[in-house]
């Protein structure tokens, strides 16, 4: 009987920002929605692959849909910041439907050509530069700041349990009906995620009246990340896994088809099993009641990462390349999940817009150079090559980053005891 209330009270705890009705509809109509955006994923690098066989193209494409992301994220952050974040979400998510309606007839009537691929990708970029900053900033709102961890946790956890599903469904259905079908259904799931954003009961949105510029304002936020140590730290280390570590997943496709001979249910099954490994890292942060410690955390998580990164790079065995990628997506979601908690519970609300648009531009901006660079490689040195090199390069940052770690924990402390004192405990 004690056994089973503790493990109720554990499970509580685990899923406490669900109290929030807000947050609530959010994370439901999120869940949906991210199944659809993994399969599109999973789908459009088997569509570039197949119809060009070049890595070449496949880091081109990623390049293209992200790049937007690192140069306008400054302009979505501002946005963010001064218009209400919940409007901002409605429209950016109607957007990305409108979208995937259009890659999904295009395929469906076989009209598709890796030219009309480059454009909607860009589009979708253009779109998540508005969004990310929006919804990530979005989420305090929707929340309280003691479950502000909770939420963010919960919030990847449904990124990384879609991330298991949804490459498996579209493995499935690429092989059996091609990968139209894969977009439609992306483009029907964002009607969840919509439909929870419409029945939410907001606070009205209170206009900062402000006569500063929006260059201004974006000045602002770059200057407060250049001289905030530990949020300057931070994000370089992000910055670096993105550019070098995460195009291993851009060349996925190559390793399931040429290295490991598996086609498109091997890329399913090995994206899937990387979901697993990430949803367990979320699920264990999910369960963490504090920030205490977490600096430690990204710091052996990011060596973990570039080890295993090697490895994977010279397997020849399917499953011991599955296998491998468990702790490869524990370790990359334990490292940018405690990042993002960090830089949350250090940043003042009317900066934190601009903040995140910075942590989106080393997240997801960093990446479309790293997929471009390691595209090109790949031609030149081989898929496994390019994958170490940039393994070894992640495990040098991590290092650096440990040494750094001790200098910067009393600022830290500082930044988040200030945010403590300021932010009143009910955000809603």
């Amino acid at each position: 009987m004690a056994e089973n209330k503790i493990a109720e009270s554990r499970l509580r705890a685990t899923v406490r920002a669900l109290r929030h009705r807000n947050f609530r509809l959010f994370f439901s109509g999120q869940l949906v929605s991210l199944i659809g955006t993994w399969m599109q994923n999973v789908a459009l690098s088997w569509l570039v692959y197949r119809l060009t066989g070049s890595s070449v193209l496949l880091g081109s494409v990623n390049f293209a849909s992200q790049i937007p992301v690192f140069l306008l994220s400054p302009v979505g952050g501002v946005v963010a910041d001064r218009h209400s974040r919940h409007r901002v979400v409605i429209a950016t998510q109607t957007a990305s439907m409108l979208l995937a309606f259009a890659l999904a007839g295009l395929t469906l009537f076989k009209v598709i050509t890796v030219w009309e691929i480059f454009v909607l990708s860009a589009l979708l970029g253009v779109v998540n530069a508005f969004d990310i900053p929006a919804r990530q900033s979005f989420i305090v709102e929707m929340t309280s700041r003691e479950d502000m961890i909770n939420a963010i946790a919960l919030n990847s956890s449904a990124f990384n349990g879609a991330r298991i599903v949804g490459p498996a469904v579209a493995g499935i259905l690429v092989a059996a009906v091609g990968e139209g079908w894969c977009f439609f259904a992306n483009a029907v799931s964002y009607i969840a995620v919509i439909a929870g954003l419409l029945m939410m009961k907001v606070a009205p949105f209170q206009r900062r009246h402000s006569e500063t510029s929006a260059l201004r304002h974006v000045i602002e936020g770059f200057r407060w990340v250049a001289h905030t140590a530990p949020i300057r730290v931070l994000l370089l280390l992000v910055g670096l896994v993105s550019l070098c570590g995460m195009p291993f997943s851009v060349l996925m496709p190559i390793f399931a088809d040429r290295i490991l001979h598996a086609g498109a249910r091997g890329l399913g099954l090995l994206m899937g099993i990387f979901g697993a490994g990430a949803l367990a890292g979320a699920l264990i942060l999910a369960s963490r009641q504090t920030v205490r410690g977490l600096g430690r955390w990204i710091a052996l998580s990011s060596g973990v990462f570039s080890v295993m990164v090697i490895a994977f790079a010279y397997s020849r065995s399917l499953w011991l390349s599955a296998a491998l990628l468990i702790p490869i997506g524990f370790s990359v979601m334990i490292q940018m999940g405690s990042t993002n908690t960090l830089i949350q519970s250090m940043t003042p609300d009317h900066l934190r817009g601009r903040v995140l648009a910075a942590y989106s531009m080393m997240l997801m901006g960093m990446a479309p150079i790293g997929a471009l660079i390691a595209g090109v490689l790949a031609e030149h040195i081989g898929a496994p090559a390019t994958v170490a090199a940039g393994g070894l390069a992640c495990g040098i940052g991590a290092a650096a980053f440990a040494v750094h770690l001790p200098g910067i924990r009393q600022e830290a402390r500082e930044l988040i005891l200030a945010q403590s004192a300021t932010i009143p405990p009910e955000a809603t």
